[in-house]
């Protein structure tokens, strides 16, 4: 079965402004995509990771990617079809709450 990354966006001042009783349903859809083994976490710190031409590796403090809304979330999921997977990130706390979620299909996997 496909793979897919996503990545959730949203911001504090979203979420506040979501209902609460919408904000719990997105929590209880949360726990039962990790239930059926999907495996997903808040966004923590970032780390900048480069090694031009092999030469060297250095890091960097923060995220090379920026947005209108910062990462909130990540997740790595199972689904037959795009449409499936979109359909399993839609109730989550980023998509109902003021914020986007990308779905990115997964292509290779060694």
């Amino acid at each position: 079965m496909p793979y897919f990354i996503t990545i959730g966006y949203g911001d504090r001042e979203g979420y506040d402004r979501t209902a609460a009783a919408v904000r719990d349903a997105a929590h209880a859809h949360d726990a039962a995509l990790s239930r059926r083994g999907v495996l997903m976490g808040t966004a923590g710190s970032p780390v900048l990771v480069r090694n031009p031409d092999a030469a060297g590796v250095t890091t960097e403090a923060g995220p090379f990617l920026r947005s209108a809304l910062p990462v909130a979330g990540l997740a790595l999921l199972e689904a037959a079809t795009l449409e499936e997977a979109v359909e399993l990130v839609a109730g989550t706390p980023c998509a109902v709450a003021q914020g986007v979620v990308e779905v990115w299909p997964l292509e290779h996997r060694p």
